[in-house]
């Protein structure tokens, strides 16, 4: 069981740490002197995640795989999703000064958060394999709850420290004093990011009609 365990804390840890959308997200919103709402998109990210470990549990990547079609549809969204919010970094005005409005309400960050995390079905497809190289034949109902409890928690430790990290006084002044580059920045990153994922699932789609 241990064996097991560990293996799955290596990869998934190996998965965490390369920067990405979420890595932005809660970088935006922490270094915009919202702590608490980069907090809230982290309950969102990790309900997300531990969404896919269930579903990864239950045999959802055998479903994209036997029907590939369903993942690329959930991709597209995902990529289109991307897009929307790297517009709305791109456009972002004047930075926020302690009496203004908040950039993103918790609620709203939550919800980001979780979307954006519930619309990579390669999350599923990374859990499944995970799940299938590490996990034996057949594992007992304790272990996999354990697998799926693991993930969960080193998804909450990740973000979590990600956002306490990023919500420093010394980030937030220098965030704030670079607002605009830097939502430029980010929003252009993002952006790349989703056009990338809709690019390669439309190609992807039509290298698979081509091979009909």
């Amino acid at each position: 069981m241990l064996s097991s365990l560990s293996t799955i804390a290596i990869l998934h840890w190996a998965l965490l740490i390369l920067p990405g959308f979420n890595f932005l997200l809660i970088g935006q919103l922490a270094a915009a002197a919202q702590r608490a709402t980069a907090m809230s998109a982290v309950a969102g990210m990790t309900a997300a995640t531990l969404m896919w470990a269930l579903l990864a549990v239950a045999g959802v990547g055998i479903v994209f795989t036997a029907y590939p079609a369903v993942r690329q549809a959930a991709q597209i969204a995902g990529g289109l999703y991307l897009t929307h919010l790297a517009i709305k970094l791109w456009q972002a005005g004047q930075a926020p000064g302690p009496a203004s409005a908040q950039v993103m309400r918790p609620a709203a960050a939550f919800r980001v958060g979780f979307v954006t995390s519930a619309l990579n079905p390669k999350i599923a497809l990374f859990y499944g394999s995970v799940f299938a190289t590490s996990l034996p034949a057949h594992p007992s109902n304790t272990l996999v709850l354990l697998a799926v409890a693991l993930v969960f928690v080193n998804s909450v430790v990740w973000h979590s420290s990600l956002a306490l990290a990023l919500s420093r006084p010394t980030v937030q002044r220098a965030y704030l004093r670079h607002f605009r580059a830097l939502n430029k920045v980010a929003g252009l990153m993002v952006g790349l990011m989703g056009l990338k994922l809709v690019v390669t699932t439309i190609q992807e789609f039509l290298g698979r009609g081509a091979g009909y």
